[in-house]
């Protein structure tokens, strides 16, 4: 694990955020060359939120992954940054390429539709969190009011999967590993870990 470990951290961050945009190429590539199906618009708009929602459990994977020595820390910003990015153009794609802007529509699936609601949940509690990515934000909240800021990260992902469950008309193997992960990783949170006395000892 230290080896892994060591090659982890000769790894810079630039790479997770290229890597972490190979899957929107594909999609733009995918919809100029006709390649999205029937329904072009549902396929973009369901993709995108697919990635953000993967990419926010990966990044909500780093901290259980340290309990068993395994050290992804530094990648854990450049995850959920990018989490933020494709729920964010997930957002935009259902106003403006499936909704048309039609803002009287939009209000009212906020109100009638729980799918619409847990998404827009998802997504507003990703914007402080975004926002308070930076060096200079954890300095000025303090490590402990970052923290405490960021457990919002649990009720995004639990969000953006009951979101992703209500939505799907069939629930099918993928949609219920996500679902399963998502409550798997806020559980994981809510356990306590062990005091460095404890983990002496062991």
């Amino acid at each position: 694990m230290d080896r892994i470990n060591g090659y982890a951290r000769r790894v810079p961050t630039w790479v997770v955020y290229t890597l972490g945009a190979v899957p929107l190429a594909f999609l733009v590539w995918g919809a100029v060359a006709g390649g999205l199906g029937v329904d072009p618009v549902k396929a973009i708009e369901h993709q995108l939120g697919e990635l953000g929602l993967q990419f926010l459990l990966a990044s909500l994977t780093i901290t259980p992954l340290r309990r068993f020595g395994l050290n992804l820390i530094k990648f854990r910003r450049a995850l959920g940054l990018l989490a933020f990015g494709y729920v964010a153009l997930h957002l935009v794609a259902w106003v403006w390429l499936d909704m048309g802007l039609r803002w009287t529509e939009m209000a009212a699936d906020l109100v009638k539709r729980p799918y619409v609601i847990l998404g827009m949940i998802g997504f507003v509690v990703l914007v402080p969190l975004a926002v308070t990515s930076t060096n200079a934000a954890i300095r000025r909240l303090g490590p402990l009011g970052w923290r405490r800021l960021h457990r919002l990260a649990y009720v995004a992902v639990l969000a953006g999967a009951a979101h992703l469950v209500l939505l799907s008309k069939v629930w099918s193997v993928e949609v219920l590993i996500y679902a399963g992960l998502a409550v798997l990783l806020v559980a994981l949170r809510l356990l306590p870990t062990a005091t460095p006395r404890a983990r002496s000892a062991a």
